[in-house]
């Protein structure tokens, strides 16, 4: 099994563990922080994990340096995790007053201060509309732009909050979460690693392996979708026609899996 994802740890354990001891796991991920709690959390499982500091985009190419042409199962859990939203100090949220820097690699240049303080108020509203869906886009970019330079998540927030006409914040989540999922999206230029992924990694399942995407975001899953459907045509099937969605017990257990919707590809010859 290849992990794409494989962040904390959770889903790989519950996968080793239900699992016989023939399987093995081959886990990719770019925040070294991730990558250290996750090689610890499942040490128990010797040589059956094989951890790489990589992003998903480069999946295909990892799976060959390590000696995989063949994958029964390919997972990717899109997004952030708990621990960077909280606790990693990268101003994933706004809930904690920290710098703009939203890199999930941390080597990697631009930041999500870069971003604010430097692109044009038309390319700002862009990435508030197509990465967060946000109808005030075009406002909040604008003031983003009258009040550079942004330093810190408050600074963000702020400008958020200024924009949005009060009647106007949602009711379920903070004024300024699409603003902030849409600058991570376009730091990380994370559509367009899942597009490439989508690309090569089908490729790299057996037959009757199985390709599962886990999506927050309605563009992800739309490009999920799409995607999955043109490889049904070939030599591959949707194991569902609609996204598998969280119960509501599982809501009230961890309310950020509100949104996930689940889509799984098989290779059928």
């Amino acid at each position: 099994m290849i992990d794409g994802t494989v962040g904390m740890g959770g889903h790989a354990e519950a996968v080793l563990r239900t699992s016989g001891d023939d399987v093995r796991l081959l886990g990719l991920d770019v925040d070294p922080e991730a990558l250290a709690r996750s090689r610890a959390r499942l040490a128990a499982f010797g040589e059956r994990v094989v951890l790489a500091r990589a992003s998903f985009r480069d999946l295909a190419r990892v799976a060959a340096d390590h000696g995989v042409d063949e994958a029964r199962a390919v997972l990717l859990d899109l997004g952030v995790s708990s621990y960077q939203l909280d606790e990693s100090g990268r101003g994933f949220s706004f809930q904690h007053d920290e710098p703009l820097d939203m890199r999930l690699d941390p080597t990697q240049a631009r930041t999500a201060a870069d971003l604010v303080n430097h692109a044009d108020e038309a390319e700002l509203a862009r990435w508030l509309f197509e990465h967060g869906g946000e109808r005030f886009a075009r406002r909040i970019a604008r003031a983003i732009v009258r009040r550079r330079p942004l330093r810190t998540t408050g600074d963000l927030a702020a400008a958020v909050r200024a924009a949005v006409p009060r009647a106007a914040w949602p009711k379920r989540i903070h004024v300024a979460t699409r603003t902030f999922q849409a600058l991570r999206m376009a730091v990380n230029d994370e559509t367009g690693a899942l597009r490439q992924t989508l690309q090569e990694a089908p490729g790299l399942l057996a037959v009757g392996g199985r390709m599962g995407i886990i999506s927050f975001h309605s563009g992800e899953d739309r490009i999920v979708k799409q995607a999955f459907r043109a490889l049904a045509a070939a030599t591959f099937a949707e194991l569902e026609p609609s996204p598998l969605t969280p119960g509501d017990d599982e809501v009230r257990a961890n309310p950020r899996a509100r949104s996930a919707k689940l889509r799984v590809l098989e290779r059928t010859s």
